[in-house]
């Protein structure tokens, strides 16, 4: 074991952290003690108030130790404890009960906790407060003549030039092991948390009716949407679908021989030569719009579905920390077809595939959110949408004429542009929109710094 992992073990941020919590608890018996004080006082003589002996000190904190029991009449105290615990000693959460403590076993073990904690950290606090001067005066000791002259070296009898030499590795000795007791202690604090702090049965049986609720929330919440929101995607991709069918037979037939022409029954069939339409009509622009708009509402419509469907399959489960398929920015394309009336001119700079999985998930939605707004707001104008990836950051800038009223934050904010910011900040990043020159700009910049 090298000296560098003694030093993490004794001194580390780990170690650190439940020194503190050994000295917080010391903190929370100081009221106890004082109680402690004004009791033995009277056994002590005068000017004992504040315990200026030993024999004092530790009276009073005898009679603060049971005091520190009366917590049980506290449920408060549980919640507490457990918040320093899981904060400061590393103890899993699952390990430790939630809210207040439930019946008298619970407020017992709850109780038994606080006064361990307080009586132990009481202790350890007196020592680190105490110990630390003394050992660095030793130390300091064969090096300085006015010390070596004071009361120090007088009560513990180190006149002699042996023991006076004998300071630097006892203090430093004593440092030492009072690093290791607190580790020890605090180590035997944090195994023995979970038996004190743990749920009860009562807890447990609480704990498994709030889930059973909860997925019932879940679940319920899950068919509603199923059976609205679905069945209205599922109406709307078929609908888009046979009138896309529709309008291919229609044109199919407009481009049939007509009365005359060339093979019919009407006038000009004996000549075979009637005023019937030519063989190859002109395409008719308006009908190919619809046709364009038609099958980017149907794939839409199918993508959206199959989004729709992961998410309540999540819901369903009630996993918070599930696995979600969502679409990246490798699917841009796809959400530039399904753009529909808008025209879009997409630049893309980068490679997108080296994103991590949550900025392109994230920068396909803003993407997404951008195109709903110009298909909304930019009534047929030309969108620009540039995406380039440089260095460690994603910059994602939306462009289109205001051809009608500037898109409003709306104010739920899970949606919209004010959604845009939310998710551009969860990562770390920025995002905003509004009008530039008679120009709708959203721009977003997201951290790529993960980027592979």
């Amino acid at each position: 074991m090298t000296a560098a992992v003694v030093c993490r073990a004794l001194v580390g941020q780990r170690a650190r952290r439940r020194w503190f919590h050994l000295v917080l608890g010391g903190a929370l018996f100081t009221p106890l003690w004082l109680i402690g004080t004004v009791v033995v006082s009277p056994f002590f003589g005068h000017g004992a108030l504040f315990g200026d002996t030993f024999a004092a000190q530790f009276a009073a904190y005898g009679v603060g130790v049971p005091l520190a029991f009366l917590t049980v009449f506290f449920p408060l105290a549980r919640p507490m404890s457990v918040a320093a615990v899981r904060t400061l000693c590393a103890v899993p959460p699952g390990r430790l009960a939630d809210g207040p403590a439930r019946g008298w076993d619970a407020r017992g073990r709850a109780a038994a906790w606080f006064t361990l904690h307080s009586a132990v950290g009481a202790l350890f606090s007196g020592t680190s407060l105490a110990l630390p001067p003394f050992a660095v005066a030793l130390m300091v000791l064969p090096f300085s003549a006015r010390l070596r002259g004071s009361e120090l070296v007088g009560f513990w009898h180190l006149g002699g030039m042996g023991s006076v030499w004998l300071g630097p590795p006892s203090g430093l000795l004593m440092l030492l092991a009072l690093a290791g007791a607190s580790k020890a202690t605090s180590a035997g604090l944090a195994a023995v948390a979970p038996r004190l702090l743990g749920p009860s049965p009562a807890d447990r049986l609480a704990a498994a009716e709030r889930r059973a609720a909860e997925l019932a929330v879940r679940n319920r919440l899950a068919r509603e949407l199923h059976d609205s929101v679905g069945h209205a995607l599922s109406a709307v991709t078929l609908q888009a679908a046979a009138a896309r069918r529709m309008l291919d037979r229609s044109a199919g037939r407009g481009t049939g021989g007509g009365p005359g022409g060339g093979g019919g029954t009407g006038p000009g069939a004996a000549t075979g030569a009637g005023p019937g339409p030519a063989a190859g009509p002109a395409a008719d622009p308006a009908a190919d719009f619809v046709r364009e708009a038609l099958t980017a509402i149907e794939e839409t419509g199918r993508r959206t579905l199959g989004e729709l469907d992961a998410v309540l399959g999540l819901l369903r489960s009630g996993e918070d920390d599930g696995a979600l398929t969502a679409p990246g920015l490798e699917a841009l394309d796809a959400l530039v077809r399904g753009a529909g009336a808008a025209r879009v001119a997409l630049t893309v700079r980068g490679d997108l595939g080296r994103l991590p999985e949550a900025v392109s998930r994230e920068g396909y939605r803003i993407v997404q959110e951008g195109l709903t707004n110009a298909v909304r707001y930019a009534r047929g104008e030309k969108v620009t949408a540039r995406i380039t990836l440089s260095g460690d950051e994603l910059e994602i800038i939306m462009e289109n004429p205001l051809s009608g009223p500037a898109p409003v934050a709306r104010p739920d904010g899970g949606r919209g542009l004010r959604g845009v910011a939310e998710r551009a900040r969860l990562l770390g990043g920025s995002a905003g929109a509004g009008p530039v020159d008679g120009i709708w700009r959203l721009a977003a910049r997201l951290p790529a710094g993960g980027a592979r």
